[in-house]
């Protein structure tokens, strides 16, 4: 089955400050771009509509949970590794899903879920809240929650008959600092993909859960871009404590790419050449795409050692 959630108001770059994550699920909020428009990301429901995979929801169960998810398969001979797609703080989006599927155009089984399953009115998730409830939401779910949603899922992924038993994770802002935090959670993950997310951290001060990352059996590897202060603030204590662990973190930043890189590189290139920022925007948007394409190249050359 395939199906496309359409998300308005949700077309806005991850800000530096839209995707802090801490142990204890706080974040804050997110700001608009310039160089897009409040409409639904058309770009990416389009890819998505073009593809030649199959597509389908899946209600994964955890407890007394359904945790909706969209799992796409790679069109193979063999056996696929599985990876789990942690969304952003803007939840089940259009582009999520077309990373899912891009994912599995790479040859890899992809499955999204949708954390604020059964979050919304009438037992919904993302497609029945408003960009503002979605966000609260996302700041209101419980840890603990969301690590059995992804354990259900990653079991669930691990015993599908086209799985070969491998599963990785890899989330993106809000995402990619929950994907470092499950690997801590998780010890049979074989890898950890962090894009612009950062560490557990615990106490007052925020200060790095070295206990947390003591638990973590995978490889970490992050993806960080140049123009993101406050993520990139976090990196040299985060490196320190990995290391002192002995714990596998390789981090990579991308100059001249602003948080939200993998997304906003995939986006149109700007087109109101009449606009007074114009050049600003397309510089933005050429140094995203820039990073998207290396990033992408590096994430295809992990999976495939994997």
């Amino acid at each position: 089955m395939r199906k496309s959630i359409s998300l308005l108001m949700l077309l806005v770059f991850c800000s530096a400050t839209a995707c802090a994550q801490h142990t204890n699920g706080n974040h804050h909020g997110a700001s608009a771009s310039p160089g897009e428009t409040p409409e639904t990301q058309e770009w990416a429901k389009q890819r998505l509509a073009k593809s030649s995979r199959h597509q389908e929801w899946v209600k994964v169960k955890n407890g007394a949970r359904e945790v909706s998810s969209f799992v796409v398969y790679p069109e193979v001979k063999t056996k696929a590794t599985a990876v789990v797609v942690i969304h952003e703080i803007f939840g089940m989006s259009d582009w999520v899903q077309s990373l899912t599927d891009q994912l599995a155009e790479a040859g890899y089984i992809a499955i999204a879920p949708d954390l604020l399953s059964g979050m919304g009115p009438n037992g919904g998730g993302t497609s029945s809240l408003d960009r503002q409830a979605i966000g609260q939401k996302i700041r209101d779910l419980p840890p603990d929650q969301i690590t059995a949603d992804l354990n259900a899922v990653a079991d669930y992924v691990s015993k599908l008959p086209a799985s070969n038993g491998k599963v990785v994770v890899a989330g993106y802002c809000w995402g990619g600092s929950q994907t470092f935090r499950y690997a801590t959670n998780n010890p049979n993950l074989k890898a950890a993909f962090v894009f612009y997310g950062s560490a557990p951290t615990s106490g007052a001060d925020n200060a790095i859960d070295k206990e947390a990352l003591a638990r973590i059996k995978a490889p970490i590897y992050g993806f960080y871009a140049g123009n993101d202060a406050r993520i990139n603030a976090t990196l040299p204590a985060t490196t320190q404590a990995m290391t002192e662990l002995k714990r596998t973190f390789e981090p990579v930043t991308y100059e001249g790419a602003g948080h939200g890189f993998m997304r906003a590189g995939e986006a149109p290139e700007p087109a109101d050449k009449s606009a007074a920022d114009y050049q600003k925007q397309f510089d933005a948007w050429q140094a995203n795409k820039k990073a998207r394409d290396e990033a992408w190249a590096r994430w295809k050359k992990l999976l495939a050692a994997i």
